[in-house]
């Protein structure tokens, strides 16, 4: 599904990343992987964005990545960690935006309830590893690869 908001985005993203970087040196973003009983990961889509991506943002300031990807997965996805984040990889994302890093976690615990984001996220989805949507980003499919696969963490989002 585009929406307009996604077909406006090519267009707002350097507007976007100009004021992110006047107001911060370097940009730190979360990404969460959690996987329900039946082992399907968790996926959202975002009314701004294509594709099928782990649900994350950005840290804010005085914030840590353990509350941010908490943060972010209530927000996005109404999920409730019972545990605490655990890093799976560190990864440069420079070649989208430099100086930004994205950190991956997993949260192996946790409760559902209703999001509380409303107009970022178009769609949640559960999916089995193997049979992901053919509109997952490709950084995506290389982290769930390094996490289900065994696939060596590449350093580069």
């Amino acid at each position: 599904m585009t929406t307009w908001r996604t077909r406006i985005e090519p267009f707002t993203r350097p507007l976007f990343f100009t004021a992110s970087r006047l107001s911060r040196g370097m940009t730190l973003g979360v990404r969460g992987v959690a996987t329900d009983t039946q082992g399907r990961v968790l996926l959202v889509k975002h009314t701004y964005l294509h594709g099928w991506w782990l649900p994350g943002g950005g840290v804010d300031r005085g914030e840590t990545t353990q509350a941010a990807v908490v943060r972010e997965l209530r927000e996005e996805a109404g999920l409730i960690a019972r545990s605490e984040p655990r890093l799976l990889s560190v990864h440069s994302n420079e070649r989208f935006f430099r100086g930004d890093h994205v950190l991956v976690f997993a949260v192996d615990a946790f409760d559902l309830t209703d999001r509380t984001s409303h107009g970022e996220i178009a769609e949640i989805g559960w999916f089995a590893p193997d049979a992901l949507p053919e509109d997952t980003t490709r950084a995506t499919r290389a982290r769930l690869a390094e996490v289900f696969d065994g696939a060596p963490a590449d350093p580069n989002w």
